[in-house]
């Protein structure tokens, strides 16, 4: 079915809430075991209908937050999310407690139940109150950044219309779309730090009331960190400091060598990595989707099968529009089993990304759709990152149906902005351990913490002379930061692995899909795929042997490999 054509209705509260109690009292009367496993089916029947009208609503409302209809929906469900997850709360409660535990942990498998004790840890009814109010704060933060109409070069534009001229290869007029987007961040900047002080605020108040020290340890508990703690996560950053910022700094080096800015390389030069800019692709919106539809017929069956069925259903939103959300993500509609990509297609290469890092996650999504048990499809977020960032590498073969001549830029370019993202990655997970560790922490002094980072881990980032952006401002404009606390680290630990896929690709002398490595590659990324939910990170990764980020010197081996690859195809 079409997206335009699926039918949406709200989720009236007090009719789901009777139709869950009645299958609470079916689990809680439970004679056998049988009889309990029906209950579960039961309720997980009904969350899949409710919560695919809230992800039709949300698609809606973040496709045009002017829309008035979709707009009093999202409030509504802002305010009703709490109770629904009281109500799955309950339900998770005494599924875990059940005296048919045995039988269901057997049916169901045991790491349903290792995430359900996760879950319990982060809801009380008590904290209702506090959750709508986050939620509040989070779509006040998202409408704030839509609302963005900057008058540029002669037009009225979004912030993401906007990005393209931050890349051109005219230095001042990337300069002054820098300036002209810091005008309006500088006119808000007083909003985004009270309604980041205001999260900040109810955040650490919920984790309080849950008996926790602080919200990083329920931060953690959300993200449901099932095999890595935040010790782990310090290794890894250590990793980073010692490792990826010296090797990023020589990117870096030979990136002001090519532009002839030695002496001034600017935060507004940082994007760029060519002279005569960097890789654009051809086509309008329009013959890059077709190039798509193409590249996924060629790649496999699977891929070719999965990306016919998003086309033909129109389940595509990528172009950049008057109060559209910023950013790009993939959802799924359950009972159309269908995903959905949303994105601000604005001509640079970040629109291939979506064909290629958002796809990877519909991909995921789309082979998974008939798992079962619906918590199995999908794995926890650091997991889904492989789907979507190991995709990227997986079609460079078919990069030059969008890039043409282009495509030795591209393909540079990529490879060198995975590696030096990761620093960046960091940074935002950092300082959201500072923050919520320091939650008295005034909005002058967290930007001090964020510009320490940027020192330690960005030495080239320089912003002097930049509105805005020189009072270490930049994260305000990191959406994980205000609406997905803790999740960014995940990009970082996937991008890892999908550098690691990239690697074995790469080995040989044929690096075709045609070629036996790339065809071993291909095999352990669908084995991932394959293995959605049913396994840790750590698991998945060790499955498909690929270097655990956590251990010692699995980033040099990583960092080696693209620097190899990079010095031999330097431009």
């Amino acid at each position: 079915m079409k997206f335009s054509e699926m039918p949406y209705e709200r989720v009236v509260l007090e009719e789901y809430k009777e139709k869950a109690e009645k299958i609470f009292e079916n689990l809680k009367n439970a004679a056998t075991s049988d009889d309990a496993i029906k209950s579960f089916f039961d309720m997980q029947d009904l969350n899949e209908k409710s919560f695919s009208m809230c992800s039709i609503s949300y698609i809606r409302y973040s496709i045009d937050t002017n829309d008035e209809f979709y707009e009093k929906e999202n409030d509504y469900y802002d305010e009703v999310s709490p109770y629904f997850s009281e109500i799955s709360m309950e339900f998770s409660k005494e599924l875990f407690n059940s005296p048919h535990r045995e039988a269901l942990e057997k049916r169901l498998g045991s790491l349903m139940f290792e995430n359900i004790e996760l879950d319990l840890k982060t809801f009380k009814p008590e904290i209702i109150p506090d959750l709508q109010e986050e939620n509040k704060l989070v779509s006040e933060y998202s409408k704030l950044l839509a609302s963005a109409q900057i008058e540029f070069d002669g037009k009225i534009m979004s912030r993401s219309e906007l990005g393209a001229y931050k890349l051109d290869t005219d230095r001042e007029i990337r300069k002054n779309a820098y300036i002209a987007d810091a005008g309006f961040l500088n006119e808000n900047k007083a909003q985004l730090d009270e309604i980041f002080d205001k999260l900040v605020k109810i955040r650490t108040k919920i984790a309080h009331t849950l008996g926790f020290e602080n919200f990083v340890e329920l931060g953690y508990c959300r993200m449901t960190r099932n095999s890595y703690d935040k010790y782990d996560i310090e290794k890894f950053r250590n990793q980073v400091k010692e490792i990826l910022v010296p090797v990023t700094s020589v990117l870096k080096d030979q990136q002001k060598k090519r532009l002839g800015l030695e002496a001034g390389f600017k935060l507004y030069d940082d994007g760029v990595l060519f002279k005569d800019g960097n890789a654009k692709p051809y086509g309008t919106p329009e013959e890059i989707m077709e190039n798509g539809r193409k590249m996924y017929e060629e790649l496999s069956d699977e891929t070719a099968e999965f990306m016919n069925f998003m086309l033909d259903n129109e389940l595509f939103d990528v172009l950049s529009k008057k109060g559209k959300m910023g950013g790009g993500y993939c959802s799924f509609i359950g009972v159309h089993k269908s995903p959905f990509i949303f994105a601000n297609f604005n001509g640079t290469s970040g629109d291939i990304d979506v064909l290629t890092h958002e796809a990877g996650h519909a991909f995921a999504a789309y082979y998974s759709r008939n798992a079962e048990i619906a918590s199995y499809r999908s794995p926890t977020a650091e997991s889904c990152e492989i789907h979507s960032m190991a995709m990227e590498f997986f079609t460079w073969s078919w990069m030059d149906k969008f890039f043409k001549d282009r495509t030795a830029k591209y393909k540079y370019s990529h490879l060198a902005q995975a590696l030096s993202f990761i620093p960046y990655g960091t940074i935002v997970d950092y300082f959201q351990h500072i923050i919520y560790e320091n939650p008295e922490l005034t909005p002058a002094q967290r930007c001090e913490a964020w510009g320490k980072l940027e020192k330690q881990f960005r030495p080239w980032i320089d912003a002097d002379g930049m509105p805005y952006y020189e009072e270490s401002r930049r994260w305000q404009i990191q959406m994980h930061i205000y609406e997905m606390p803790f999740y960014y680290i995940d990009y970082c630990l996937a991008q890892t692995i999908a550098l690691a896929f990239w690697a074995l690709t790469q080995s040989g002398d044929d690096t075709s899909p045609s070629g036996d490595n790339f065809k071993k590659a291909w095999e352990k990324y669908m084995a991932v795929i394959k293995s959605a939910g049913e396994k840790k990170f750590t698991e998945l990764v060790e499955g498909a042997a690929m270097p655990n980020p956590f251990k010692d010197g699995s980033l040099s081996d990583m960092a080696a490999v693209v620097m190899k690859w990079i010095e031999q195809n330097e431009l």
